[in-house]
């Protein structure tokens, strides 16, 4: 009876010594990436063509994630990507038409000429694509 009382109390003094710091800094939780919205790469900008319709911009890209009321000629698709340790990062593409046909592109993500490779670190945030005219 009295080595357990002694083993009980010799357990109680360690772990009074022990600081909730220090067990919170060995405990790792596991985090999740958390994507959010349109992902649009460089494949699927490639794809697109000046004088495309909506519908056919549409299946290239998706629906876009933002379709404002008061400017209908502009298309916004937004992709946020949260890993679970490190920054965020945010991806915005805007494809704007005239006429009902895809006139040009701006945002994070340029087309690529076909057969290029595209460099995977970009300097600009914001760019200006110009696409290439529809082949008749």
């Amino acid at each position: 009876m009295r080595s357990s009382l002694f083993a009980a109390l010799a357990a109680a003094s360690l772990l009074a010594g022990c600081s909730l710091d220090s067990v919170v800094g060995v405990v790792d939780p596991y985090r999740i990436d958390v994507r959010q919205g349109n992902h649009v790469d460089q494949e699927m900008i490639s794809q697109l063509k000046r004088g495309m319709t909506r519908e056919q911009v549409r299946f290239v890209l998706g629906s876009p994630l933002v379709v404002d009321l008061f400017r209908a000629d502009r298309w916004d698709y937004v992709y946020r990507f949260k890993p679970g340790r490190g920054e965020a990062e945010q991806r915005v593409v805007s494809v704007f038409f005239v006429d009902d046909r895809l006139d040009h592109i701006e945002g994070d993500v340029q087309a690529a000429a076909p057969g290029s490779a595209v460099p995977q670190a970009q300097a600009e945030r914001s760019r200006v694509v110009e696409l290439p005219p529809a082949a008749k």
